[in-house]
């Protein structure tokens, strides 16, 4: 027979398949002697044979789930249903990677008209107890039932209003039984049924819900979000209850063992006082720093301190724990690895490694590269809510605030002029390029990661999102539209270049760092690479700062990038639209003292140094002008000056790009070889 169900005490960390994350992490507490309310969890298996069956639990996992639960009542002394000494069960989700707030949790299970008078008088405590009976209701027809919270929440505060009171613990015991009153006339009028008052049959629903939770939406868009296979299941924790809203010597809280946003050794969290878990997130009340639960209960912040202590010696890794105090007694729900920063990340890898707690190339492998990234270019401050308007491709990393321009000429003046701004542009040439040097970042409605204005930003360490087909720019009235939205000349915008984001308004930055840890960290990473590193660099300013980045060569010097400059695009133009040897030959003659400048200065720069180049091979579009831009700029000088040299040039030059696109049709897409 296939076990589908195990006890805290007969799984371990490295069941995480089977168990999930969560019974993983709770079994290897129980088994290290922490104090983790007793339990037992259901298996992935079982979430796919109940798949399997056509969504029924299978006679062969009800009679485990029994079983255990047997185990469990022996365990702590209490009975599922028993009028006199109630066991009362969370059941919780627990898939084999994190999927926080995705899947469904039910609280206070095993609570009816019966066990609720006698939780009352085990704990000499009315108003916990029916508090913890209306939570019950609510949560589980919301998540089992499927019954609307809203209107569960609409009958709360009519409640709260018609007694005067501003919050909930003002409620009394005798509040809180008519409260439960009119949630289970909600609950019979919504699903034509009375509330369920067998504690078993809470189970089995309650653990039904939460394998169909497995295939709720959210859950699905977050798996695919962050590639995580469909077949692997979830597994659910039943877990005996320990309540935090016992009184003022009772409370919750979350806490990490170190600062998730700097890093530094100190524990981070908060807490509240008689309250449950989701009070915590739901925000009715305004938690304390975990600091002063030292002043309110002296003790047992030491034993949690020591606690977080030897979870983060268990793991090596900074840690992320939920805990629970019943009337003075410490309870750990649940510790994960916590998420961070990158800044936090480099921090705590390199304190782990000064703390003998891990070695150095388990601290290298801590370190996301992609987080490395994130320190080298401005980035949003992670406390401020963001507000997405549209979303591009990620073209170049970093975050940048500025006004919109839509005009590279106009981008220079007002940046010369000390304003911040950003460039807008269906897509940029060559001919953009001193507006690209002047604007803080640059957009574009076209194009992709590979495309003009992505090679050039990246290349300048600038924010750059391309390919925003969500953005319908009309150059002509100075404005682009996502839906609804316009955002007009000079309306201020953020962008993150990392994520592709783009953000209304004005949003506050972090600038960027190497800190001594950043330092230390690349030091290690020189020590154990097999390769060398070198950089694209075009340029001998590049190439300067690659070797002051400790590149080891130049990798690939990019010809044509070297002709991305305001000052040599027109005669790039020049020879490509050239109708003679002889005006082609005084092109090219033009431009080879500045290739030969370029090359020296590398070289020079490099010390010797490998330099790998790559000859001309352009695609024409990148250095010719846009003729739909074109034609709007001739319409203009029609208008305003219709003699001026100016137009004639204009003109004669839209004359020869329309040329080489009858030649080559193509010529726009593919681009052509003129080495």
């Amino acid at each position: 027979m296939s076990k589908f169900v195990y006890l805290f005490n007969e799984g371990n960390s490295g069941m995480k398949e089977i168990l999930g994350g969560k019974g993983a992490n709770l079994a290897e507490m129980t088994n290290i002697g922490l104090p983790v309310p007793f339990g037992f969890t259901i298996s992935t298996e079982a979430c796919n044979a109940y798949y399997d069956a056509g969504k029924t639990i299978t006679a062969e996992v009800q009679a485990q789930v029994l079983e255990a639960l047997g185990e469990l009542e022996q365990n702590t002394g209490k009975k599922l249903g028993n009028p006199e000494n109630p066991l009362l069960v969370s059941v919780r989700s627990g898939a084999v990677f994190s999927m926080p707030g995705m899947m469904d949790t039910i609280l206070n299970l095993g609570m009816n008209d019966e066990t609720v008078e006698g939780m009352a008088k085990l704990t000499n405590n009315p108003r916990f107890a029916y508090d913890s009976y209306r939570r019950f209701i609510q949560m589980f027809s919301d998540v089992v039932l499927d019954v609307d919270v809203f209107y569960f929440e609409r009958l709360l505060e009519e409640k709260r209003e018609a007694k005067g009171y501003h919050s909930d613990p003002e409620m009394t015991a005798e509040d809180w039984k008519e409260v439960i009153e009119g949630y289970k006339n909600i609950v019979t009028k919504h699903t034509r049924k009375p509330f369920p008052q067998d504690p078993k049959e809470q189970l089995f629903l309650s653990i039904n819900a939460v394998f169909d939770s497995w295939n709720n939406q959210r859950a699905i868009v977050y798996r695919r979000l962050n590639k995580i296979p469909s077949h692997l299941g979830t597994a659910v924790n039943i877990q005996s209850m320990v309540f935090g809203n016992m009184g003022d010597d009772s409370g919750t809280g979350v806490a990490f063992t170190r600062d998730p946003s700097t890093g530094e050794s100190i524990l981070y969290g908060e807490y509240l006082i008689n309250a449950q878990g989701e009070d915590v997130v739901a925000g009715i009340r305004t938690p304390q720093p975990i600091q002063t639960l030292k002043d309110e209960m002296p003790a047992v912040y030491q034993q949690f301190v020591e606690t977080c202590n030897r979870l983060e010696q268990h793991y090596e890794d900074m840690q992320d724990i939920e805990f629970t105090v019943e009337r003075g007694e410490l309870f750990i729900l649940q510790t994960r690895t916590g998420k961070r920063t990158a800044q936090a990340a480099i921090r705590i890898a390199t304190e782990l490694v000064k703390e003998g707690i891990i070695d150095k190339k388990t601290a290298l492998l801590r370190v996301d590269p992609e987080q490395l990234d994130q320190l080298l270019h401005r980035r949003i401050d992670e406390d401020f809510e963001r507000n997405q308007l549209a979303k591009g491709l990620p073209a170049s990393p970093g975050a940048a605030t500025g006004k919109v321009v839509f005009d590279a000429n106009e981008a220079e003046l007002l940046a010369n002029d000390g304003q911040k701004v950003i460039l807008v542009r269906p897509e940029t040439t060559p001919d953009d390029i001193h507006g690209i040097i002047a604007a803080q970042a640059v957009v574009t409605s076209r194009g992709g990661m590979t495309s003009h204005a992505a090679v050039v930003a990246r290349g300048m360490g600038k924010a750059c999102i391309c390919g925003c087909e969500a953005m319908k720019i009309d150059l002509h009235e100075k404005q682009f539209r996502v839906g609804e939205v316009v955002v007009k000349h000079s309306d201020v915008i953020t962008i993150d270049g990392g994520t592709g984001e783009i953000m209304l308004g004005e949003i506050p930055m972090i600038e960027p760092e190497l800190s001594e840890e950043f330092q230390l960290l690349l030091t290690w990473a020189d020590e154990e690479r097999k390769i060398g590193v070198r950089a694209n660099a075009d340029n001998p300013e590049d190439s300067a700062k690659a070797l002051e980045f400790g590149a080891g060569g130049i990798g690939l010097c990019r010809t044509e990038h070297m002709f991305m400059d305001a000052a040599r695009g027109p005669i790039v133009q020049k020879m490509i639209l050239a109708e003679t040897y002889d005006e082609r030959n005084a092109a090219l003659d033009e431009l080879l003292p500045m290739q030969q400048g370029d090359f020296e200065g590398i070289l020079e720069v490099m010390q010797g140094l490998p330099v790998t180049i790559r000859l001309l091979d352009p695609p024409l579009h990148e250095f010719l002008p846009d003729k739909e831009e074109l034609i709007v700029e001739i319409t203009k000088l029609q208008i305003q000056d219709p003699e001026s040299k100016e137009l004639k040039e204009k003109e004669a030059l839209l004359k020869k790009v329309r040329q080489l696109d009858e030649f080559n049709p193509m010529l726009g897409h593919r681009g052509c070889d003129l080495a």
